[in-house]
């Protein structure tokens, strides 16, 4: 089986370290799925995604010159489900809420200040 960039394949995890996990191909060949490959969030431990002989299916992302085949999970997450864009009328709404609560919030707290007979001295 012959491994082309941009093809979908499954494989096994044969090794985790710090900066990604190793994965057997079909081909028999190995390839690296780098941290920042393995999931649309933050990974510090990649071990809390992935454990050796998990089953993954990865999109294979580049093949170095030497050889190297480089992978990922994240990719195939992304064309599976789509993110939805948050478009810019509904920003600037959320963004109106957000200043006229903290306005509420200043204002009500003023009020018991002002009623604890705190406040500024002038």
């Amino acid at each position: 089986m012959s491994i082309e960039i941009g093809s979908t394949v499954e494989g096994k995890v044969t090794g985790i370290t710090k900066f990604g996990a190793f994965v057997e191909l079909p081909s028999g060949d190995t390839g690296l799925v780098h941290i920042s490959e393995v999931a649309n969030t933050y990974v510090k431990d990649i071990s809390n995604f992935l454990k050796p002989d998990d089953t993954v299916k990865v999109k294979v992302i580049k093949i170095g010159d030497d050889g190297k085949i480089g992978l990922s999970i994240r990719r195939l997450e992304e064309t599976a489900e789509p993110v939805k864009q948050v478009s810019k009328a509904s920003f600037e709404d959320q963004l109106n809420r957000f200043l006229r609560e903290s306005n509420e919030r200043l204002q009500d707290l003023r009020n018991r200040e002002a009623k604890r007979g705190g406040g500024s001295h002038k």
